[in-house]
């Protein structure tokens, strides 16, 4: 009768090391999961952020390199686009408190819960 109470205990210690390592390697591996997706949301938004950014910057030399031919001047071309710059930095700073702020603000939130979304469909799959 005391051998098997000690088998029982036995089984039941070999059971709970068993289940510690499975729910190790579980935790293991979900944050394995966790850190990819994080890493690759931040390769793939910095490549698109920087992508925009040299468009944007090219974008500009070129307006400012077709102004230039069609005024004549190198300095008057680049200078409206500068003018322009200075109008459009003007115009965010003067309603960045009532509408860019408030859009910023929906986007990352709306991109918030669709993750969201995203992982609680994974998770019924």
């Amino acid at each position: 009768m005391q051998e098997n109470k000690d088998k029982g205990i036995e089984d039941l210690v070999d059971d709970a090391k068993d289940f510690l390592e499975a729910r190790v390697e579980y935790t293991r591996l979900y944050l394995l999961e966790k850190i990819s997706k994080l890493f690759a949301d931040l390769v793939t938004s910095t490549t698109v952020i920087v992508c925009f950014i040299l468009a944007f910057l090219f974008g500009s030399v070129t307006l400012a390199l077709y102004l230039s031919a069609l005024l004549g001047s190198y300095a008057g071309g680049f200078g409206c686009v500068s003018l322009f710059y200075i109008l459009l930095a003007i115009i965010v700073y003067l309603t960045k408190n009532k509408y860019i702020e408030k859009a910023i603000i929906n986007v990352a939130i709306r991109k918030y819960f669709d993750k969201l979304a995203d992982k609680e469909e994974d998770e019924k799959v």
